[in-house]
Parts: C-alpha cells; structure tokens; sequence
C-alpha cells in the first residue's frame, strides 16, 4: 500500500536541504554547531547492541515501579538479579523475601543512602540497570550507569531540565549505550492496535493528534514521608506547565513517526488554568500547621499544550493530575481517511458510516483484522500477567527480546528527550504567557535517516 505521508516527506526533506530551512524547520538544525556530537560517538536511532545471553540486571529504586521490574526480571529466563539499590530497608528486605520465595539468593544490597548506588555500579558487572526513583534523580542516575557499561531504563520522564536531556544523549552516543525511558502505555493492546492500523493506511495521511495523562492524584498527598506523594507534591508547588506529558503522547507521536523520518517536533505554546484543587484538598483534609498547607500549589489544575510538527501536523497534549473526573488519555489520531480515539476505544473510517462511532462489539472486527502481531504472541500472557492491563508485561519482554537478540529497542533515546522536552518548554511558554517554545533537534539531523519503529511480530 503506498504510504500516505510519502510525498509530504519529500517535501520536508527537500525543503530543509534548501534556502528555507532555517525558516521551515525552526530551530530544528539550531543546535548541530554548538552542541556537537562526542568524539567517538554513535548516532542511537536504530542502534543494535551486541547480543546478551544472560541479561544481568541491576536495580535503583524497588517502591511501587522498581519492584515489579524486579519481580518480572527475576522469574524471566534470560535474566540474573544482581544487585538493589535503595536506602529505604523496609522497601530492599520486602524485594529480598519475593527473591527468596523465588529461589532466587546471592543478590548484593546497596542501602548506605541515596547515593549508594555508585557503589553498586562501580562494584558489580551489569548489563542492565532499571531506575524507578523520583523525577529528579532520573537523569543523573542514567548517566551514571552508562558510564559503568550498563543500559538504562529509566521510569518517565527522563529529566527535569532541558541541559539533563542533552547530556543523557551525549552520554548515550558516546557510551554506546541504551538509555530507554519506559513508556509502558505504547504497549498497551488498543495502541499496539492504533499502530498497525496507521502503518497500513486505514486513516490515510494522518493530520492531528489528541494526547493526555487526566488521573485524580491528590490522594498520593497522603504519602508524607516515603512514596509518591512524599516528593511528587512539592512539583505542583514548585512548577507550572505540563508535568508529566508522556503517557498519552508517546503512543501518538510513534503512529505519526515523529522524530523517525517522516516528521519531527518543531513548536510548542501552553497555557495552565488557576490553581486550586490542591489547595482545596489540603485545606479539606490536613490541619492548618501541616506542611502541605503550607504550601503554595501554583501549577494550574490542567495544563492544555499545543504542538506543532515541521509538516504541520498538531498534538494537542492535556494534563491534569488534581480535578475530580474520570481518569483518559484521550488517545485520538485523525487522519484524511477516519479517526481513531480511546476512552472508550472507537473508530470511525470513511469507508464506513463515519458519523457513528464503531465501539463495543462493533469493533470485534477491527480487532480482528488490525491486531498487533505482537499482542497476538503475547497478549493472553500479558492480560494474566497483569500490570496496566498487561503493558507492563509487553514492554518488559521487549526490553529483554530486544538485548538478548541484538535488536534497536522500540523506544530511543531521542524519543524519550523529545516526549520529556514537552513538558520542559511548556513551563517556559506558560510563564511567557503562551509564547511559542522551539524545539531543539536532538538528533543534530539524524531524525530524516531513522527508519519508523516497524510492526514486530
């Protein structure tokens, strides 16, 4: 079938190669002279690393995320557990008595505070490490386990600050190593599904996108030591824009391609509401000398971001972690031939009666003709598993699949810098009240030779 976006991709790349560039793609090429790639540096969109026969794993951070990474790598064929990290004892010594009921023993513990990890990269051979710690240790973290010869996987977002993000690719490039930030929704079976069905043409050229992490949080509030809650709070005081873009717009800036030959990111603007929810709450719920009322929550309740791609396409990108309403990530790609949108799950082809949403029973047959070979493979196995509806599961064995059969893993590191970077420039375009943020081209150009993440069976 002839690809929808064939000659808009001729367009673009014939136009940045020419006198227009500078004014096509923004800021797109603004960043190749003055922050060049390392020496000795490899461009990682579709990079293979050498084939692992036992994957030997490491781990920073074992609370809600890092122990299901934990557990999962501990029954997977392929994997050793080598070493925790996390200076909280009560969250190392429950991992240790899953790894015992496992038959699992032997495994090192690096619990002498939250920079004990060092010693555990320094100290133990590993090819993989799995970071779940808060957002700011994230990007310090990563890099840190490249330099000690180790992929790694990092919970979202992959930094706070936009120097963080450029030094992860730098390290990346340099190292020759992995650093995949684990946006588990991209495996999720309707995305999987929405994939296929944009790769084979089913919507045609596809146009916009609707991307969103709407999820009541303010419960996590109650976490006023240890968890979530305990440092994810102090972002609302401290921030103002979209904190956590990435959950809905990975899934749809992989069916459009975005930084993988066919578009890129180009430009941003991005407005907050007021801020009140978490004050409410706080004032409802604590006394009035407790410290979350002593806090002046200023990131609005709901963060509604525009971006706009060098062809011209839009993403409109909503977060909101406070207000009272049902959990969406809204999930929706049009294109000149139908639409695809989740929340509930529908689809409306022209090909069919298109002012009527197909949904429920009415989409059995997309299932059965657009199905993603790879939830065919392990779909059952996933859906018992459990984890967000079996995506966790799916992005786990993936990560594996990938390592121990020398394959590009299906999230890079330049998309992960690219999701982030959402929710970075849009705090700068709110606090200039909404003014256009350019994105940086992370790859230094490379985005026009990668090749579209492909249908995996």
């Amino acid at each position: 079938m002839k690809d929808p976006n064939l000659s808009r991709r001729k367009f673009l790349k014939l136009s940045l190669k020419g006198a227009g560039a500078a004014v096509i793609g923004g800021s797109l090429l603004a960043r190749e002279n003055d922050n060049p790639r390392p020496a000795k540096a490899q461009y990682m969109g579709g990079f293979a690393a050498p084939k692992l026969k036992t994957v030997r794993c490491g781990f920073i951070g074992v609370g809600a995320r890092g122990s299901g990474h934990l557990a999962w790598a501990a029954k997977h064929p392929g994997a050793e557990v080598v070493a925790i990290a996390d200076p909280h004892r009560s969250a190392v010594e429950k991992n240790l008595a899953t790894l015992n009921e496992l038959g699992k023993t032997g495994v090192n513990i690096y619990i002498r505070g939250r920079n004990d990890y060092l010693s555990m990269l320094e100290n133990e051979q590993l090819d993989l490490v799995f970071i779940s710690t808060p957002w700011a240790w994230h990007a310090r973290q990563a890099i840190d386990c490249m330099k000690n010869g180790a992929h790694a996987m990092v919970e979202v977002p992959l930094a706070v600050s936009m120097e963080e993000l450029w030094q992860i690719i730098d390290t990346s490039e340099k190292t020759q190593k992995h650093c995949m930030m684990m946006e588990n929704v991209n495996y999720g079976r309707d995305e999987l599904m929405f994939l296929n069905m944009c790769r084979q043409g089913a919507i045609g050229e596809l146009l916009h996108a609707e991307a969103a992490y709407i999820h009541e949080l303010r419960w996590q509030m109650e976490h006023e030591e240890h968890g979530t809650g305990s440092w994810r709070t102090l972002h609302y005081a401290k921030r103002n824009g979209n904190l956590y873009p990435t959950h809905g717009l990975g899934p749809v800036a992989q069916y459009m391609n975005l930084a993988r030959r066919d578009d890129t990111f180009k430009s941003l603007v991005s407005y907050s509401s007021p801020a009140r929810g978490r004050k409410l709450y706080a004032k409802a719920n604590y006394p009035a000398d407790h410290k979350w009322n002593k806090l002046d929550f200023t990131c609005g309740d709901i963060n509604t971001t525009i971006v706009k791609t060098a062809l011209g396409r839009t993403i409109l990108v909503q977060w909101d972690e406070t207000s009272p309403r049902p959990y969406s990530r809204l999930n929706l790609v049009q294109g000149t031939k139908g639409t695809l949108a989740g929340f509930p799950t529908r689809i409306a082809l022209e090909e069919a009666d298109f002012h009527r949403w197909a949904e429920g029973d009415g989409l059995l047959p997309y299932y059965e003709k657009y199905e993603h070979p790879l939830w065919k493979r392990i779909g059952e196995a996933a859906k018992k598993a459990g984890g967000h509806g079996g995506m966790d599961y799916v992005m786990r064995y993936r990560i594996f699949e990938c390592l121990m059969n020398g394959l590009p893993l299906d999230q890079n590191v330049y998309e992960g810098a690219y999701w982030t970077a959402v929710g970075i420039l849009s705090e700068k375009s709110v606090k200039e009240d909404g003014m256009p943020q350019q994105f940086p081209d992370f790859t230094r150009g490379e985005w026009q030779n990668t090749s579209p993440l492909g249908i995996v069976s």
